[in-house]
């Protein structure tokens, strides 16, 4: 006998008026199984607002806010300046326009170039005898308790002492080149650089400490894995107020000595009374320390992101 046959669906009647009940909440749209957005199905979630509009949002929160505010405030005091200087005698005060056209005129005839560079040699000299010094200098400190007996009152009695008293007596031993000028830069950058590495290793976590000994690690794997890293925060920004310092005492031993490179620019514009000239060394100085602190920054991301976490 053949399987017995299966009854026919009924037939579908008239459509109903109302909508049709299929299970899926009415959108509007076909079915897509893409919840309704009111736009195309594009794969990302609706915000309400076109493309470019959330790229210029993105940019403003990325720093686009930040720049704004700081170029708009330069705009508005070069201006200032330059509206100010114009009512005063050009002894007093200039205009930024006429010190751009001697940063012009400096720049084409060489002489500032020349002196930038005699300057810099001065700078990284002083600068980098300060570090090779002061880091190691910070950890034995740090490290061995009769170090700390022997030099905290030396330290604490020089780093007291304003530094520009001592100047003429580096003249008086060292003479007027280069030799001088590198001791006052070393002498001026030396104190924040050993300060803050000897800060660096006796503020380290006990609890790091505690953790590396329950491990029965080294003295030399507690420096390298513990001590060290957690300098580095603090010898980053003893270089970045070394740097300060040390620009501060290259002015000053150029002033002092053979009134050469940017100090001797400046003193030389001064005693003529030839205030244009006078502050271009001056603004040289500024952009050069903007751009060794900004590089400090860039150099603390790299070395320590851990303590840029949450700024």
């Amino acid at each position: 006998m053949s399987a017995p046959r299966q009854s026919a669906a009924p037939a579908a009647g008239p459509a109903p008026a109302g909508p049709v009940l299929t299970g899926q909440p009415a959108t509007g749209q076909p079915a897509t199984g893409q919840p309704a957005t009111g736009q195309p199905a594009t794969g990302q979630p609706a915000t309400g607002q076109p493309a470019g509009a959330r790229q210029a949002g993105g940019w403003w929160r990325r720093g686009g806010a930040k720049w704004t505010v700081r170029l708009g405030t330069l705009a508005v005091f070069f201006i200032a300046w330059q509206v100010y200087a114009s009512h005063v005698s050009a002894l007093l005060l200039v205009p930024p326009s006429a010190i751009g056209a001697e940063l012009s005129h400096m720049i084409s005839s060489g002489e500032l170039g020349s002196a930038a560079l005699e300057s810099l040699e001065v700078l990284f000299m002083g600068f980098g005898i300060a570090l090779l010094a002061g880091v190691p200098l910070g950890l034995v400190w740090a490290r061995y308790k009769v170090v700390d007996w022997a030099i905290q009152p030396f330290v604490s009695a020089i780093f007291s002492t304003p530094l520009i008293a001592v100047v003429p007596l580096y003249v008086l031993w060292f003479g007027y080149g280069v030799v001088a000028k590198v001791a006052i830069v070393g002498s001026f950058a030396f104190f924040p650089v050993l300060l803050n590495t000897y800060q660096g290793a006796v503020s380290v976590d006990p609890m790091y400490r505690d953790v590396v000994k329950v491990f029965k690690a080294s003295e030399w794997q507690t420096w390298r894995h513990v001590v060290l890293p957690s300098c580095v925060p603090f010898i980053v920004a003893g270089i970045n107020v070394a740097l300060g310092h040390a620009l501060t005492g290259l002015i000053i031993s150029e002033f002092y000595t053979n009134a050469a490179g940017l100090g001797g620019i400046v003193l030389n514009a001064g005693t003529n009374f030839q205030t244009a000239r006078m502050f271009v060394p001056i603004i040289v100085i500024m952009a050069l320390g903007i751009t060794l602190m900004s590089g400090t920054r860039w150099l603390k991301r790299r070395l320590a992101p851990w303590a840029e976490r949450g700024k």
